[in-house]
């Protein structure tokens, strides 16, 4: 656990996956093709905090949502790439924009699809419920399954590691 915690402390980027990550995977449609999906509220709540201490969050996704992009406007991110099942070239993408190193990025995913950017970054981490073949790729999977809380999980870990949780918890203890 030592070897991940040194991990964390380098880490500038949160990069996360949509389907299976911030939400527990399923896909809803209406009878008009109108598809609906679910956030926990602790996930967005964690990447505000995250945010708050420095530590930047971007959205890779396979698939597109208009869903997603609203969510991720509320949260305040930036970095949104949607509907790239080719997920390396938006990677480059957010990296050579925050000047930042492979090594300096953590990714969560849950499938196939996010392999090829959690072998090339600092530290990998695999929800609780992800396909095995990507727990296997992991440097760190969370308890928590993908839409459950489990993005909540990983930014408490990363202000734990990086020694910013406890101001985050003061500002509330007023």
């Amino acid at each position: 656990m030592q070897k991940i915690i040194e991990k964390v402390k380098k880490l500038k980027l949160l990069i996360l996956d949509v389907d299976g990550v911030l939400t527990d995977g399923r896909l809803f449609f209406d009878d008009n093709g109108k598809e609906y999906k679910s956030f926990h509220a602790r996930d967005g709540h964690g990447i505000k905090l995250l945010r708050q201490t420095g530590v930047e969050v971007a959205i890779i996704s396979g698939r597109k949502s208009n869903s997603v992009a609203l969510r991720m406007k509320s949260l305040g991110i930036e970095y949104v790439y949607q509907g790239h099942e080719n997920k390396i070239a938006a990677f480059n993408e957010i990296i050579q924009s925050l000047s930042i190193e492979p090594e300096q990025v953590a990714h969560v995913g849950d499938d196939l699809l996010d392999l090829p950017v959690m072998t090339r970054v600092g530290l990998a981490i695999a929800v609780n419920d992800a396909n095995f073949a990507v727990r296997e790729y992991a440097d760190w999977c969370t308890e928590t399954p993908g839409g459950m809380g489990a993005v909540r999980e990983v930014c408490d870990f990363i202000m734990q590691a990086q020694g910013t949780f406890d101001s985050v918890l003061k500002s509330y203890m007023q």
